[in-house]
Order: C-alpha cells, then sequence, then structure tokens
C-alpha cells in the first residue's frame, strides 16, 4: 500500500502523541506542562522510578535520557504494541476519524483471503476445544491432568484434542460451508499427491493454538498421545498466516506482561510457558519448533530490550545458548542484550516450577548472565593456556567475536572486559593454585607435581580456565598498584555499596558529584544513584564493578543487610579518594616551589597533605611526627615526598 506523506502528516495532527503514550505511562504531572504539551513519565520501554522519559506534543517525538528510546508516535506504536507499520497506521486512522487510502486491487484481494484463513482457524479452534470434551480425549485430559492444567488453565491457553481419525476436522469444516481450498490453504488438511481427498494434518494430538501479537490464530502444534509416534510435537506448515521463524508462542499476553513490568522469558516449549505463565511469569514466549531466528530475536527486542533465555539444563539447551551467541553478536548494543538462564542437569522450567516451585525459578532467573559471561565461558571453558600461543590463541577468537559487534561502545566494553578477564585467568599465584577467572576448569596443579597429560614439563606452571576464587583473582592480589589503579579499586568499591545500599546515596551525593570517574559507564551510574535513573550504559558498569573480585568478596556486597558496617566502608572511601586527590593538587603545587628556600608554610602544607592521606588509608595508625623547624630537614622531607611518592604508599 502507498501513503502518502501528507497523509501521515494528517495522522500526526490529529492525534497527540500524549494520548497514545499515556495509555502506557503515569505522567510526573509536577514536572509536566500541560499547557505546552511538554509531558514527563517513567520510560515505558525499561524499568525505573524517575521520570527520565519526555514527550513534546508540538513536535511530536518522545526520547527517554535513560535508555534513548525516540521516535515518534508511529514508532512507538510499532515498539510498545509490536505492530507492523500499515498495522499502526490503520489504528491511529481509526483514531483519527480518517479513511485509509484506497488499495489496489490485488492487496485488497490478498488482505480479504488473510481475512477469511482468520475465520476457518477460529472455527477450527472451536472444534477442537469441544473434542477435548468428549469421551475420545479421556487419555488428553489425564495427561493434562498429570501436568497441572486445570480447566481454566485450558480455556485460557485455548487448549484442544485431535481425535485419532483421518477427516474429523475436514467433514467438520465443510459440514460449515467452507471451502475445500481454504482448509487446505489454511494448513488444517493435506491433500494428497494423488488427488484424492484432503485429511487433517493432526490426529490424536493435543492442540495448542498459536496465535500472533493480535490474538489472531494463525496456527497450531499438536503434542502426541501415542509415544510411538514418528514427532512428539507437529507444527501447522508455513502459510499465508503462519511464518514459524517470525512468530512466538504467546507473544501477545507476554507483551502487554512486559508493559507492566514483568521480564521477557524466552522458554523452548508451549508446556514451559504455560507453567511459567501460571506460576506468575506473564511475559514467557517460545520459538516455534525451530532454534531461535534472527527475525524472532527482533521481535523479542521490539517487546523488551534484555529478554531472559531460559534453557534447558541438557547438552541441548547449552549448544542452543552458544548457537544464539554467534546469532545476536552482530545485532546486540544499546537496548538490544540478552541474559541466559541455563537451568539444572536434566530439568525445563516445568519441572523446576513443579518440583520446587516458583521461588526457585525467580531465584534463577535473579541470576541470569548476560552474553559477555557466556561468551568468555566458551571460549575458556576446559581449555590449558600454558603457551604464548595458547594465549594468543585466546586473544583471536575473544578479538574475532568482539569485531562481529556493530555497535562502537558495545565493542570497547567487551574489549574492556575480556582484558580485565585475561588478567584474572592470568594473574594466579604461580606455586599455589590457579588464578581466579570466569569459565570454570580445573586448578593448576602444584609446582613440581607430575600430570598425567606428559607432555609439560616437571614444575612448569600450568595456566588452566580455572574455578573461581574470588581474593586470588583480586587485583588485591597484584604485588604493585599504580596510583590510578588503586583509586580506581576504592571508585569500585563507593559505587558498589551506593548501588548495593541505595539508602546511603542521600548522605553522599555531593560527594558522589565529585568523584567525576574518567570511565563514562561509571559517570553513567553516578548519575543513576543520584536520579534514580537505569540507563544501559550504568547498569553495563554496574555489572562489570559488581564482578570484580575484590567487590564480591566484600562482605557489605555479599551480605547487603549490613547498613551500618556498609556506612562505615563508604565514608571512609570516600576519605581516601578525597584525601588522595589532594595530596596530589598539594605536591603538584610544591613541585613548582621546591627549587627555592623551603619555607615552614610549603613544609607544613604537604605535612598536613601527608598527614590526610595516611589517616584516610590507615584510619588505626598514629599521625606523623612532627619534623622540627630544621631547613635541611624540611628540605629532606618534601625531597623524600617527591621522589619516592610517599603520598602513593606511606610508610605503616
Amino acid at each position: 500500500m502507498s501513503l502518502s506523506p501528507q497523509f501521515l502528516d494528517e495522522i500526526r495532527a490529529r492525534v497527540p502523541l500524549s494520548r497514545i503514550i499515556g495509555r502506557k505511562v503515569q505522567w510526573d504531572l509536577r514536572r509536566s506542562n500541560q499547557a505546552k504539551g511538554d509531558w514527563w513519565a517513567p520510560c515505558p520501554f525499561h524499568q525505573e522510578k524517575s521520570a527520565s522519559f519526555h514527550v513534546d506534543d508540538q513536535k511530536g517525538f518522545y526520547y527517554c535520557f535513560g535508555c534513548h528510546a525516540k521516535g515518534d508516535i508511529l514508532r512507538f506504536m510499532q515498539e510498545a504494541d509490536g505492530m507492523g507499520f500499515i498495522e499502526a497506521v490503520e489504528v491511529l486512522a481509526a483514531e483519527a476519524g480518517l479513511q485509509m487510502p484506497a488499495r489496489d486491487p490485488v492487496q485488497a484481494q490478498r488482505t480479504d483471503r488473510r481475512t477469511k484463513l482468520v475465520e476457518v482457524m477460529e472455527e477450527a479452534v472451536r472444534w477442537f476445544r469441544l473434542q477435548l470434551q468428549t469421551g475420545m480425549a479421556h487419555e488428553a485430559r489425564a495427561y493434562l491432568d498429570r501436568r497441572g492444567l486445570t480447566e481454566a488453565d485450558r480455556e485460557r491457553f485455548g487448549i484442544g484434542f485431535a481425535p485419532d481419525q483421518r477427516q474429523a476436522l475436514y467433514h467438520a469444516l465443510r459440514g460449515k460451508g467452507i471451502d475445500e481450498a481454504l482448509i487446505v490453504e489454511a494448513g488444517l488438511a493435506a491433500k494428497p499427491d494423488d488427488g484424492g481427498a484432503p485429511f487433517d494434518r493432526f490426529r490424536g494430538r493435543i492442540i495448542f493454538p498459536i496465535r500472533d501479537a493480535q490474538g489472531r490464530c494463525i496456527a497450531f502444534g499438536g503434542r502426541a498421545m501415542d509415544p510411538n509416534a514418528r514427532a512428539k510435537y507437529l507444527n501447522s506448515p508455513e502459510t499465508a498466516l503462519f511464518d514459524k521463524g517470525r512468530n512466538l508462542y504467546n507473544l501477545g499476553p507476554a507483551r502487554t506482561a512486559v508493559s507492566k513490568g514483568q521480564p521477557l522469558i524466552v522458554a523452548e516449549g508451549y508446556m514451559d510457558v504455560i507453567a511459567l505463565v501460571k506460576a506468575g511469569f506473564e511475559g514467557a514466549v517460545a520459538p516455534l519448533g525451530t532454534a531461535i531466528t534472527e527475525s524472532q530475536l527482533q521481535l523479542m527486542w521490539r517487546v523488551s530490550p534484555e529478554p531472559v533465555i531460559a534453557l534447558d539444563g541438557d547438552t541441548a539447551g547449552m549448544r542452543a545458548a552458544l548457537r544464539l551467541i554467534d546469532l545476536s553478536l552482530p545485532m546486540t548494543g544499546p537496548g538490544q542484550a540478552l541474559r541466559f538462564v541455563i537451568l539444572p542437569e536434566g530439568q525445563d522450567p516445568d519441572d523446576l516450577i513443579r518440583k520446587q516451585g516458583a521461588p526457585a525459578m525467580a531465584s534463577a532467573l535473579d541470576g541470569a548472565r548476560p552474553l559477555v559471561d557466556l561468551l568468555w565461558q566458551r571460549e575458556t571453558e576446559g581449555k590449558v593456556f600454558d603457551s604464548p600461543e595458547r594465549r594468543a590463541a585466546l586473544d583471536k577468537s575473544l578479538s574475532d567475536a568482539v569485531a562481529r559487534i556493530a555497535d562502537p561502545t558495545t565493542r570497547d566494553y567487551y574489549t574492556s572486559i575480556f582484558k580485565q578477564m585475561k588478567w584474572q585467568l592470568f594473574s594466579g599465584r604461580r606455586d599455589g593454585g590457579a588464578g581466579g577467572g570466569a569459565g570454570g576448569g580445573a586448578r593448576e596443579p602444584r609446582r613440581g607435581a607430575g600430570n598425567a597429560g606428559g607432555g609439560r614439563q616437571r614444575g612448569k606452571p600450568v595456566f588452566e580456565a580455572p574455578a573461581a576464587a574470588p581474593t586470588r583473582a583480586s587485583m588485591l592480589s597484584a604485588p604493585q598498584l599504580s596510583e590510578k589503579a588503586t583509586e580506581q579499586m576504592i571508585e569500585a568499591m563507593v559505587l558498589a555499596i551506593c548501588a548495593t545500599h541505595p539508602a546511603l546515596v542521600a548522605a553522599v551525593e555531593s560527594r558522589l558529584e565529585r568523584l567525576m570517574p574518567e570511565d563514562q559507564g561509571r559517570a553513567a551510574l553516578i548519575h543513576d544513584l543520584l536520579a534514580g535513573t537505569r540507563s544501559v550504559q550504568g547498569r553495563m558498569a554496574l555489572e562489570s564493578i559488581l564482578s570484580e573480585a575484590h567487590v564480591k568478596a566484600a562482605p557489605v556486597i555479599s551480605k547487603p543487610q549490613d547498613s551500618d558496617a556498609a556506612s562505615d566502608i563508604l565514608a571512609n572511601a570516600l576519605d581516601r579518594i578525597e584525601a588522595r586527590r589532594a595530596a596530589r593538587l598539594e605536591i603538584a603545587r610544591a613541585e613548582a616551589e621546591i627549587e627555592g628556600l623551603a619555607d615552614e608554610g610549603l613544609t607544613w602544607r604537604v605535612t598536613q597533605s601527608a598527614r590526610l592521606r595516611q589517616k584516610a588509608d590507615h584510619p588505626a595508625l598514629a599521625d606523623l611526627g612532627d619534623l622540627g623547624e630544621n631547613s635541611d630537614a624540611q628540605r629532606a622531607f618534601l625531597k623524600s615526598a617527591l621522589e619516592n611518592e610517599i603520598w602513593r604508599k606511606p610508610k605503616r
């Protein structure tokens, strides 16, 4: 259909953007200026408490300062409701009281045909539902009872039954005057090659209707009751209504749930989705009998910026996760991320919920891992890095993967995270076990111990992808740290405490504002902490900080209920950062004056700076003693301060 720019402009002029968006958000009336068409609200595309989502009715555009979502009224309808462009135009045209432009005859005929096919599918839904109540469906009802599906559940999902008869559905539909060609075209019956009468595609199966985002039945999935059936699950063939690589089971209800704050959870099958929904996780969907496709990924991201992939805890589930890494890497970036839940061995979401309840599933979702984590695991798990060549191979495989990411900022973050992970992996003690790191694997054998591999010399350090060991992996174990690295570690602890103890933020707001970290992600995180927002950059920075070993090992992070201890540590950490910066400024001033006569004022300033630095780093130690008034002692102290950098490593 050809739509003129003038027609689209007329829609935008007649329908205020705030009217459409106002159905999805709660406006912040204190901040909004209704008379000027200037509106503010929490963003409908990501969870937040503050009003960072701005709508300008005069210009007809919206923008979120947190997740950077932006667009016009048509874009919003497509992103928020998962509509296609033409569908969004039709909905808005009806709201504006405008007649859609005349369609060309071919397009009109095609649309009318699709409408008839939908009617045939809905007639089939009613017939399948009726069959589930008959005596022939006794075993099917018993199976559903064993799986915990009540009558209300069956009604909610439209579950039915196809009797094991060759033409039962075909004759039922023909009896209602439906043309044979429509029955075959809808995928409900197949016509034999020899030209005989069509026969039902679904026989002896429990039937699950598959609906599109608008709730129209476009296909069916059938589970065989016969354990010897060639296919346990059978889907409708691809038709004018159904493209299995471009649809998701339960998409419409899931989209509604996500708009109310629930996560989008991607499971593997129909029963997993139903179990999740019954347990309260209503944003659940599933691909339709295939591995997740690029189109399905894009569809997920239109619903949620960060879907959670919940895969079965078996080898096939892990393989599916690793395949999805390669598919999603070129498309990942701000507003298009993935998290993964790998369930316990041999369990799927339905199993986990039935055996351990909804809290167990909630716990698994809370532990969802980012894409970068699984990519690292894939490249390191079970591998040995005992030579420069093997380490170089790891560098190359990681670099090749990162190079596939289109967004430059995301690429930079991946590179930075992998650099840190490699440092943790290769920085373990050489004489008592491998250093910590992500990815799992065996510990390093004792120095001098024999090895079964036969290829390594006795006593040589072996670097393998090790088990996690937070304290050994920490940068605290490094023999020497630069001033910058030390300050960044303290800064990370400050931000981690503020994020895990948000009640403490108000007391240190002005001190947080003065931190001004070099890292843009940390700067965004500080803004989020102060404004109550959740930006993509801030979330990524927080994930990186919380993964640092010295942060994970801190009791106030692992046990956030101890707010008093957290408050004390936070205050001391800020004291240390501020003292270090003050010391650097004072020493810089002293360097400019040291060439002249060192007077008492200069000595006193540097001494006070050193005392503040020592007091912040080691509160329990006494202050530095007086230097006296001897000018030689004064000059010696200043030279020691400058040459030996005592403000970096205060004497104990």
